[in-house]
C-alpha cells in the first residue's frame, strides 16, 4: 500500500515537471520570437532612417550620424526601458532640417566697410599691405550666377581690381623683382575727384626656371564636400596642377573628415598617375577635423622639405573647421610659426553652404600665401594653370606701400579697398612686421580717390591746422614700397614722386586699362552700396568697362561685363 502511494505521488511529481518544462519552453519559444520580432523592426527602423538621412542629404547637405541613427532606433514604444537606461549617452532630437537657400545666412565674412576719407593736412600717410588675393571676386561670381546680390561683406574691392591682368612692362632686370607705375586722371562718378593708380608688375619665370616645389595638398573630405562643385571640382583641379609638376617636384596628399590620414606620402612629381589616382579615390563623409589635418600636413611638408626651394601646404575645403582649434587666432598662431619655418600656406574654397571667407583669408595670410575661391573649372585654369608660378613662388616678401600727401596740392584721399591690409604708419620700416608677397608675374593695383586743392572736399577746411608746404609745390604725394627678397631679412625701398604734370585732364585721357581697373573698382563699390558713387549705376559702369575690354583672350573682361549686367537685373 505504501508503495503504491509513493508511485502514484512519484508519478504526479513527473507529470508535474514535464508541464513545467513544456511551459518554459513555450515561453522560451515566445520570447525568442519577441525577440527576432524586436530585431527585424529595428532593422526595418534602420533602414527606414538611412533613406531618410539620404533623403535629407539630397535636399539639405544634412550628415548621416550615428548617433541619430541610434536614437531613432530608440524611438519607438517596445524599447522605452531601454531608452530610460541609455538616456545619459543617447543623442538629443535632431533639430529640423532648414530648407532656406543654401546661401542666406550660413556663411561667414570680416565687416570689410569702405575706408574712410582723410585730409592729407592732418594724416598725410597712407600705409598698407600689397594683396594679390583673388577670392573675393570669384566668390560674388557665384552668388551672382545664383541670382543673388552678395552681402557686403564679402566684397573686398581690391580683389576686384587685382583679378585682373593689366598691360604694366615686366622688369628687365630681375635684380629688382617689380616695376612700378603711377596715372592720375578725373574719377568718372564724381566731379571734382580723381582716381590715382598705383600698379607693380612682377617678372615672370618660365617653367624651367620655377624652384622645385614640395606641395602638401590638404584636402576637405568631410561629409558636406560630396557636392559636384566641391570634392569632384577639386580633384579636377589639383589633377591638372599635377599634369605640370616635374621630376624635382614633391606632392603630398593628407585628407581630414572625422579623423586624419595621410594618403599619399611624398612622392616626386614625375609619378603624375599615382598622384591622379589618389585624388580620384578621394571620397567624402563625416566631420571636419581640421586642426589635427593642418598639423599632419605641416609634419609631411617637413619629411619633403626642399632647402632653398617652395615649402606649401594647399587647403582646400568647402567651409569651417567644427573640431578642434576653432578659433581663428590660434589657427593663426600655429600658421605662423610655421612661416618662419619656410612653410607657407596657400587657401583654395570651394562650394556654397558654409563657406568660411574670413578663415580662409585670413589663414593665406598669415601663411605668406594667397586665396583664391574656384567655382568653375575655368577658375581652376587660371589660378592653377596660368598663374602657377605666381600661385607657388613669391619673388618679393613682405611688400609695403606707403603714400605720403602733399597737402599744397591734395586736400582729401581715400584707399578703395585693402581694409585688412592697413599698416600702422610706423610699421612701414619694421622688417619684423609681416606684410604680403608678391608672386612671378602677378600684377598688383592699388588705386586712390583723391581732392586736389581748389575743388570742394567732403570735410570742411580746418581753421586751426598749419598748413606745411614742401620745395617743390608740383609735387602731389611719394610713393615708398618696401620689399625684401626670398630669403632676405632686410627689406630694400623703392621710391618715387608723382608731379602735377601728370594729371590727366579727363576720364577718357587715360589708358584703356586705367579706365576698365575704375570700372571694377566702381562695381565693387556699388555692390557695398558705396556713398562715394554718387548717381553712377551698373549701366554706367557696363558701358565704361565694354569700352575698354581691350585684348582679352579668355574672356575675364567679357564675363566681368556680363556680371555687371546680370546684377543690374537683381
Amino acid at each position: 500500500m505504501n508503495t503504491n502511494k509513493t508511485f502514484i505521488a512519484l508519478t504526479i511529481s513527473m507529470l508535474l515537471m514535464v508541464g513545467c518544462s513544456h511551459k518554459k519552453i513555450k515561453h522560451e519559444q515566445e520570447i525568442d520570437k519577441a525577440s527576432q520580432q524586436a530585431q527585424q523592426e529595428r532593422a526595418s527602423d534602420l533602414e527606414a532612417v538611412k533613406k531618410v538621412m539620404v533623403a535629407e542629404n539630397a535636399l539639405g547637405g544634412v550628415q548621416e550620424s550615428s548617433t541619430e541613427v541610434e536614437y531613432m532606433k530608440l524611438s519607438r514604444p517596445v524599447h522605452k526601458k531601454a531608452l530610460h537606461s541609455m538616456r545619459g549617452r543617447v543623442a538629443p532630437q535632431p533639430p529640423a532640417i532648414d530648407h532656406r537657400p543654401y546661401f542666406e545666412n550660413r556663411e561667414t565674412y570680416l565687416p570689410t566697410d569702405s575706408n574712410g576719407v582723410f585730409q592729407a593736412v592732418t594724416t598725410p600717410l597712407s600705409t598698407f599691405s600689397v594683396d594679390v588675393d583673388t577670392g573675393s571676386y570669384a566668390n560674388i561670381r557665384s552668388y551672382l550666377s545664383m541670382g543673388k546680390l552678395p552681402p557686403k561683406g564679402a566684397v573686398r574691392e581690391e580683389a576686384f581690381i587685382n583679378y585682373f591682368d593689366y598691360n604694366y612692362s615686366v622688369p628687365e632686370d630681375v635684380s629688382q623683382p617689380f616695376a612700378t607705375y603711377t596715372e592720375i586722371a578725373p574719377a568718372p562718378w564724381r566731379d571734382g575727384r580723381h582716381i590715382v593708380r598705383i600698379g607693380l608688375q612682377g617678372y615672370d619665370l618660365p617653367m624651367s626656371e620655377r624652384k622645385p616645389s614640395n606641395l602638401v595638398f590638404l584636402v576637405d573630405v568631410s561629409g558636406s564636400m560630396h557636392e559636384e562643385n566641391k570634392l569632384p571640382l577639386l580633384v579636377q583641379s589639383l589633377t591638372m596642377m599635377v599634369q605640370q609638376l616635374s621630376a624635382r617636384d614633391t606632392v603630398s596628399l593628407v585628407t581630414y573628415a572625422g579623423n586624419v590620414q595621410v594618403v599619399l606620402s611624398p612622392t616626386k612629381g614625375k609619378e603624375q598617375q599615382t598622384i591622379v589616382n589618389a585624388l580620384k579615390a578621394l571620397k567624402a563623409g563625416g566631420g571636419t577635423y581640421g586642426e589635427s589635418g593642418i598639423k599632419m600636413a605641416y609634419q609631411e611638408a617637413k619629411k619633403a622639405f626642399i632647402k632653398g626651394g617652395v615649402n606649401r601646404v594647399i587647403l582646400a575645403t568647402d567651409g569651417d573647421f567644427n573640431v578642434g582649434i576653432t578659433s581663428i587666432d590660434a589657427l593663426k598662431e600655429l600658421i605662423a610659426e610655421q612661416r618662419k619655418q619656410g612653410i607657407s600656406l596657400t587657401t583654395l574654397g570651394f562650394g556654397r553652404g558654409n563657406y568660411n571667407d574670413a578663415m580662409m583669408e585670413q589663414l593665406a595670410n598669415i601663411g605668406n600665401g594667397n586665396h583664391a575661391y574656384i567655382d568653375t573649372l575655368h577658375e581652376a585654369q587660371k589660378v592653377l594653370l596660368r598663374q602657377m608660378s605666381g600661385t607657388l613662388q613669391s619673388i618679393a616678401n613682405d611688400v609695403k606701400v606707403q603714400l605720403e600727401f602733399n597737402p599744397a596740392q591734395v586736400k582729401e584721399y581715400r584707399l578703395i579697398g585693402y581694409q585688412n591690409r592697413l599698416l600702422k604708419d610706423e610699421d612701414f620700416n619694421n622688417d619684423k612686421v609681416d606684410a604680403g608677397e608678391i608672386g612671378a608675374g602677378h600684377t598688383v593695383t592699388a588705386l586712390y580717390e583723391v581732392t586736389l586743392v581748389g575743388n570742394k572736399g567732403q570735410v570742411d577746411d580746418l581753421r586751426y591746422q598749419q598748413l606745411k608746404m614742401v620745395n617743390s609745390n608740383d609735387e602731389l604725394l611719394q610713393l615708398k614700397i618696401r620689399y625684401k627678397l626670398p630669403g632676405d631679412d632686410k627689406s630694400q625701398l623703392i621710391s618715387l614722386v608723382v608731379d602735377k604734370n601728370q594729371v590727366l585732364p579727363e576720364f577718357n585721357s587715360a589708358s584703356s586699362d586705367f579706365k576698365f581697373a575704375t570700372s571694377v573698382a566702381a562695381f565693387a563699390q556699388k555692390l557695398k552700396h558705396s556713398q562715394y558713387l554718387g548717381s553712377m549705376g551698373y549701366h554706367d559702369i557696363a558701358r565704361i568697362a565694354r569700352a575698354n575690354r581691350g585684348h582679352d583672350p579668355f574672356n575675364y573682361r567679357g564675363e566681368f561685363v556680363n556680371l555687371v549686367e546680370l546684377a543690374s537685373a537683381l
